[in-house]
């Protein structure tokens, strides 16, 4: 009898172990080189470039990432701030602030400015996602580096994932999602396992609701709406799961029970003070009117705007706006995904998977479906969900997202299956028409290069600090105030080091004594009337009354000094200003400005 070559056998772990690792590092680095590429325009130029599609979002975001980095440095609480909206302020948690990146990233922004902090968190948010459900898969669901690859690549670079990153970090750095569900799946198959009572299963339990409690702590920092979409998905998931094994499912759902209760302690322990500041501290509100936010049906079945199947077939225009193309997977990959789930329907992994798929894309169709952007009428599910708590401040248009890693499990199993055909037997035709129908499935969704264009300069009335001299406790006015059709003067108060506090902004508060979120501050007389004159390009009346209500609304801002920078129509807007207030503005430096401090 001969004994085992230990040695050997040791051997060849560790050869396996370095070749995966090998293979993770090739991965990960490629997942970074496709989203640098993806926002290269902006790494370019992080000056003055801009993602045009973004609208006013990569304003306001730069913005809350600044503010965050101002009161880190100062020593200030940063879950409020009056810089905006002034004097009422701003609830920063219930503005989406990412305090999980915008606090650790501080030294960045403080020393490269906001722009680079949000091209970096957007670049390692989609490579990062990209690379954890590569982890997960690899560990848990296939054996093939390339199947998880296949996957992982699309989950951090779906259309969803492209769209949003123009302008929403919040929905691209999705990174620790895919480590929760990695986490309750070992937490889950621990469960269905027989073992020995003195196993210390009450030590590892603690260990698996701190660490569990943790990760979700460290999301709701990154971003709530993505956590609870997930939470939705993955719940699904496990139900449909264990459908077939009924006992087993209520087995491990005895055993998570605890361990899950106990993380929710362990979260609400380190959240509590943010979450109440959310809900219950200055400027919080109760729920937001989003309106109508669901897929059109013909967006299940086109291609982004932002892809190779967009750029060379593109269809008719139906999306929300250019950062909420949350469908888009295109025919092609559509169809693969019904026949490849027909195929592989006896795994229950796939009939989970493809529930998620099915029940989400449903929902984001919203109250009634649409096609081509009009009403057909027919109530869908959505109509009854969205009067539960919570789910009403869901854009239902967001809940496609659910189905990406769903989508990704499809793919990845079957990948995984053709590359074991093709390992088995060489010269079998079927993993090579697999790919084939993979590659023209995915193609057409391949990402292109997000387009930039260049911001209006900061004027110099405020790089160079003479804003300072005209601020005494009191708010800057611009003519007309930041709002969120037009928020760029937020940027110029970053610009400035946030001397001096803004009238207006862009960001979502609560509204009359209903404290009914909206976004940007309820419109006062004065910045309608400013606004009509800048879009029409036409001085309005000015009576008796506007002039007081103009004197009424500089109180109510605590106005120190009203600035008109160059912009739309400035001659029509100093004419404006000057009949409002009854005196001509002063000229200094690049702007236009009334000293309004007698008026307090």
């Amino acid at each position: 009898m001969s004994l085992p070559d230990r040695k050997g056998s040791v051997r060849k772990r560790g050869l396996r172990r370095i070749r995966g690792g090998r293979s993770d590092l090739i991965v990960a680095a490629g997942y970074l080189a496709l989203a640098v590429t993806v926002l290269s325009g902006q790494w370019r130029n992080t000056q003055s470039g801009y993602l045009i599609k973004s609208g006013q979002d990569q304003t306001m975001w730069e913005w809350f990432f600044a503010v965050t980095a101002h009161s880190v440095a100062d020593l200030e609480n940063p879950l409020g701030t009056d810089l905006q909206n002034f004097p009422a302020g701003v609830n920063m948690m219930a503005n989406t602030a990412m305090f999980g990146v915008g606090v650790p990233l501080t030294p960045i922004t403080l020393l490269f400015g906001p722009t680079v902090t949000f091209v970096l968190v957007l670049t390692l948010g989609s490579s990062g996602t990209a690379f954890a459900w590569y982890w997960l898969f690899s560990r848990e669901l296939v054996d093939s580096r390339l199947a998880a690859a296949i996957g992982g690549v699309f989950c951090g670079f779906a259309p969803a994932m492209i769209s949003h990153a123009n302008a929403h970090p919040n929905f691209v750095a999705l990174m620790l999602l895919p480590i929760i569900a990695g986490l309750l799946i070992r937490m889950a198959r621990r469960a269905t396992i027989v073992v020995d009572a003195g196993d210390g299963k009450p030590r590892r339990r603690i260990r698996d609701a701190v660490v569990l409690g943790l990760l979700v702590a460290m999301q709701i920092a990154l971003g709530e709406e993505p956590l609870l979409i997930f939470a939705l998905a993955f719940g699904l998931f496990a139900v449909v799961y264990y459908l077939h094994a009924p006992r087993t499912g209520v087995r491990v759902l005895r055993a998570l029970v605890p361990t899950v209760a106990l993380a929710a302690v362990v979260t609400v322990m380190l959240t509590e003070i943010p979450l109440w500041w959310q809900f219950f501290g200055p400027q919080s509100y109760r729920s937001i009117d989003h309106g109508p936010m669901g897929n059109d049906l013909k967006a299940i079945v086109q291609f982004p705007s932002e892809s190779l199947g967009g750029m060379f077939a593109p269809g008719q225009y139906v999306a929300i706006n250019e950062t909420e193309q949350n469908a888009y997977f295109g025919w092609p990959l559509l169809l693969l995904l019904s026949v490849t789930a027909a195929m592989l329907w006896r795994a229950r992994v796939v009939r989970a998977a493809a529930a998620v798929i099915a029940v989400f894309g449903v929902l984001s169709l919203g109250a009634v479906a649409m096609l081509g952007k009009q009403s057909t009428g027919i109530e869908l599910p959505w109509h009854w969900a969205e009067q539960v708590p919570l789910l009403n401040t869901v854009l239902e248009t967001r809940l496609t997202m659910a189905a990406i890693p769903a989508i990704a499990v499809i793919l990845a199993l079957a990948t995984d299956r053709a590359v074991a055909s093709w390992q088995r037997s060489a010269g079998d035709w079927k993993p090579l028409a697999w790919f084939a129908a993979l590659a023209l499935a995915l193609l057409p969704l391949v990402p292109t290069v997000l387009p930039v264009t260049t911001r209006t300069p900061t004027p110099e009335f405020f790089t160079d600090g003479t804003v300072r001299d005209y601020v005494s406790g009191g708010s800057v006015v611009m003519v007309p105030p930041p709002r969120p059709a037009d928020a760029q003067a937020l940027r110029w108060q970053a610009d400035a080091n946030f001397d001096f506090p803004l009238a207006g902004g862009y960001f979502v508060g609560p509204t009359g004594t209903t404290k009914k979120g909206i976004y940007g501050p309820e419109t006062r007389p004065t910045t309608a009337l400013l606004v009509q004159a800048q879009d029409t390009g036409t001085v309005p009346a000015i009576d008796a009354d506007a002039r007081a209500q103009a004197l009424d609304d500089l109180r109510f801002w605590l106005a120190d000094v009203v600035v008109l920078p160059s912009t739309k129509n400035t001659d029509v807007l100093r004419t404006t200003m000057t009949q409002l207030l009854g005196a001509a503005p002063t000229r200094v430096d690049d702007v236009w400005l009334w000293d309004v401090r007698t008026l307090r």
